[in-house]
């Protein structure tokens, strides 16, 4: 199979322009607020040749097996999860140095492959693929365009760690998270159970997310009262 140039820049520029903004785009920078920005990086650099390269390989099968919404909806439910565990005070640095290395970039290699499935990057890539025949091609220009607005993202998360407070960027982050949980579900279901039981399913999830929040706001408090 021959090197397309029309499906690199075809493919590079679409996911680019589809990744700004995006919620994985938001997780990219989370997540470099909070750990070294080389290890996010590494991991978005695996998690998107490895989503990409199902993609691009056995997408269309993927698509008539397992319905995009289910996968939607799994991704926007690990959303909330991330949330929710972001508002987590972190162990001591004494006992963090106990962590493998592993621990940082499979975390976020697993929130990143996760969160990419059922998303409009996905979509497009898939799209792509059916369009110019050219899984090489297609699969090179759509991961060094994800890496050029992941990287955008992880530079601001970078930047927005050394001006403002640790604790304002857990509360924005896991703000964003929980935003776009709710929203992917509200996607996901509202064409298939109706407005009425989404709405339900929605005002629920937010109700177990505000009780979550609390719980981890005491639970957080208290440890550091004993420190």
């Amino acid at each position: 199979m021959e090197f397309s140039l029309a499906a690199f820049a075809a493919s590079f520029v679409l996911i680019v322009l589809a990744e700004m903004g995006d919620k994985t785009q938001f997780l990219a920078m989370s997540f470099a607020t909070r750990y070294n920005a080389f290890k996010v990086l590494f991991a978005v650099f695996l998690a998107t040749m490895a989503s990409f390269a199902i993609t691009v390989a056995i997408g269309q099968l993927l698509t008539a097996t397992v319905p995009l919404d289910v996968i939607s909806l799994a991704a926007s439910l690990s959303f909330i999860g991330f949330g929710l565990w972001t508002l987590r005070d972190e162990k001591p640095k004494s006992e963090d140095k106990k962590i493998s290395r592993f621990g940082v970039v499979g975390t976020v290699f697993l929130a990143f492959f996760i969160a990419e499935f059922g998303d409009k990057t996905q979509l497009a890539t898939i799209s792509l693929a059916a369009q110019y025949q050219n899984a090489v091609s297609v699969f090179a220009g759509a991961t060094l365009g994800m890496l050029l607005a992941d990287g955008i993202g992880i530079i601001a998360g970078v930047v927005l760690g050394k001006h403002i407070p640790q604790k304002a960027i857990k509360w924005v982050s896991s703000t964003i998270f929980l935003i776009f949980g709710l929203v992917g579900i509200y996607e996901a279901l509202s064409s298939k159970i109706g407005l009425a039981y989404t709405a339900l399913t929605l005002t629920s999830l937010t109700a177990f997310a505000i009780v979550a929040i609390i719980f981890i706001t005491r639970k957080n408090r208290a440890k550091n009262s004993t420190r």
